[in-house]
């Protein structure tokens, strides 16, 4: 008793701790003794962080009885933080206005609480001694289980909980559907400050995937919600395919919840059996979008989404853009209208059918083509990360370009449209491994797309080829600074400059491209009479990004694009560049983006001269 009264006051002593004259909770302080300041650094901040009474202050909250029942709680969230760290010998005191607060009678409470002082004497730090997870999966190797639950390493509460949840994961994946954790026995050894932990598991037996019942309350038929999930029924239990099944019902975006619940009990054959309950999402939706920059105008647009069409789980997408709205540099405006329809869960669950048209006017400066696609294919998610598609189709367009001018002119008839007339192969395949789609902070994206197309009624063959690839480093715990880098190249092969549609051929400048030149300024100057596109395109742009506070981050870019008339980028070209700095500033659906830029370098417009806006939802790339 003696000692713990005089170790009491030396806390006291310690933390300077005098009479408070406040009529309200005006104090909340933690203070951390008898140890380094290595060690007071690292406590400090956890502890603030765990304390109850330091949350009632910063909530304002002067009810007494709320808070002595936070400053009771304290030695518990104190004790469980030291836990955390590895201090298994601490000594806490929490004092209302002077008062050890467990002597305070909550039948006749103090009228007001003006200070609380928390002191914690965090005694010795732990190491780990003998450790043991038992019985281990037969094929599990890792050892130890988990980094950092070895004899000698600092004992952190943590790790004993990770070391058990990774000897259960073992047995999971070797196919123990009920493994679970049994029991645990923790020596804590004061006089070595060490930790013995022996941690006992119960794997179960070895099971298959049985049957799954399916809740009513969807309007998707129950025989397409099995198609669309590919449950593996006969299967040895696998927690990577249970996960599957969930997510393809979840992507096929039909349903708002999915949630899967195993059986409580294994059936005698050694099946597990599963109940699903599926809650629809709205079936229709609708959805605007709006960018804006001083070169390119407005750009407006929206979609119309129908779920489950037919009652299998199809989805319907019609979108309806209009681009170069308001004042631009040459440009026209363009319409695009486009419809989908997807069958999920068709030749196999990770596979989609989907038929689409696609009907667009693009009005540039250099070409008005008026083009009307159709198309019916099947996408595949080979994995979470890999996606692919590829269709087959027909496609139609008429033109008006400097080729139907030189056409005119040497016939010396009135300039009349170019037709293209193409059977279409349109593919692409995209491997996904960033972080956060919407704001990377490390990773890369590669998207790649390849449109063979066949001629037909004299239109010329050949392929389009382009590949879009981003990577993404960040540095720093918080990941605070990113570097960005994109490639963008282009390829067509096969047809002629003068034979290809105008819009399957490569333009630079602009938002997507280098930001600071005008939209699509950069092409092929053909002879005397204007500009086409390139059959060749490079575009490289990097970004410095920093997190300036959690909401605001700024932006340093430069853009490069190169055009040229052949199918791969040499000497027949021009090159452009552009620079700039923006703003980002993060909310629920994405960063909204600000961009500002000049041009650099490039006959289209004089470096430095002009400064263009852009406005936008989302990262540039």
């Amino acid at each position: 008793m003696a000692a713990g009264i005089f170790r009491q006051a030396t806390l006291a002593i310690a933390l300077g701790i005098l009479p408070s004259t406040a009529v309200s909770l005006e104090s909340v302080r933690i203070g951390v003794v008898n140890t380094t300041d290595e060690i007071k650094n690292l406590l400090q901040p956890r502890l603030e962080a765990a304390s109850l009474t330091m949350q009632a202050i910063e909530e304002d909250d002067d009810n007494v009885l709320d808070l002595l029942a936070a400053a009771r709680a304290e030695y518990g969230r104190m004790v469980a933080a030291l836990y955390e760290q590895g201090f298994y010998g601490p000594f806490v005191i929490v004092l209302v206005d002077d008062v050890e607060v467990t002597e305070i009678d909550l039948f006749a409470p103090p009228a007001s609480v003006n200070s609380v002082v928390i002191a914690v004497d965090p005694g010795p730090r732990f190491t780990f001694g003998e450790t043991s997870v038992q019985p281990r999966a037969p094929g599990a190797t890792a050892n130890p289980i988990v980094d950092g639950f070895a004899k000698g390493a600092t004992a952190l509460s943590s790790l004993v909980g990770a070391a058990a949840n990774a000897g259960v994961n073992e047995w999971l994946q070797e196919g123990h559907a009920k493994a679970e954790f049994r029991n645990q026995t923790l020596v804590a050894d004061h006089r070595v400050s060490e930790l013995d932990v022996d941690i006992e598991l119960d794997p179960g037996p070895k099971l298959r995937f049985g049957n799954v019942s399916i809740e009513p309350g969807s309007e998707v038929s129950d025989r397409r919600v099995q198609e669309i999930m590919g449950f593996p029924t006969g299967e040895v239990f696998s927690p990577a395919e249970l996960r599957v099944a969930g997510n393809r019902l979840r992507r096929s975006g039909v349903f708002r919840t999915v949630s899967l619940q195993e059986a409580e009990l294994p059936n005698p054959d050694g099946t597990l059996d599963y109940n699903l309950t599926l809650l629809d999402a709205k079936k229709r939706r609708i959805g605007v979008r709006a960018d804006y920059s001083t070169l390119d105008g407005f750009e407006v647009g929206g979609f119309f989404l129908h779920r489950n069409v037919f009652g299998g789980g199809e989805s319907f997408r019609l979108d309806v853009d209009v681009e170069g709205l308001g004042e631009t540099q040459g440009r026209g405006t363009t319409y695009r209208t486009e419809g989908r329809l997807t069958r999920p869960g068709t030749f196999g669950p990770d596979n989609n059918v989907f038929a689409y048209f696609l009907a667009e006017r693009p009005d540039e400066d250099d070409y008005t083509e008026t083009s009307i696609a159709v198309a019916a294919g099947i996408s595949r998610h080979f994995s979470d990360r890999i996606y692919g598609e590829t269709a087959l189709g027909f496609r139609y367009s008429e033109a008006e370009d400097v080729f139907t001018q030189i056409d005119a002119i040497e016939t010396g008839e009135p300039e009349t449209a170019r037709d293209f007339n193409h059977i279409i192969l349109p593919s692409r395949l995209e491997l996904d491994m960033r972080n956060d789609r919407g704001d990377p902070t490390g990773g890369y994206f590669v998207n790649t797309g390849l449109i063979p197309y066949l001629g037909i009624s004299g239109s010329q063959s050949g392929a389009r080829v382009t590949v879009d690839a981003r990577g993404y480093l960040g540095f720093g715990a918080e990941r605070r600074l990113v570097l960005a880098g994109r490639t963008q190249i282009g390829s067509i092969v096969g047809s002629d400059i003068d034979q290809t549609p105008p819009s399957f051929l490569f333009y630079s400048g602009g938002g997507n491209t280098v930001r600071g030149q005008p939209y699509q300024s950069l092409g092929v100057q053909i002879g005397e009479f204007g500009q086409s596109g390139g059959r060749s395109f490079l575009g490289l742009s990097g970004e410095i990004r920093g997190r300036v506070t959690k909401s605001l981050g700024l932006v340093a870019f430069y853009d490069y694009g190169f055009v040229g008339a052949d199918s791969a980028p040499g000497e027949d070209g021009s090159s452009q560049s552009g620079a700039g700095i923006g703003v980002r500033y993060a909310t629920p659906i994405g960063p909204v983006r600000l961009d500002l830029a000049t041009p650099v370098s490039g006959d289209t417009s004089d470096p430095y001269e002009s400064v263009e806006l852009y406005i936008g939802i989302g990262q540039a790339f």
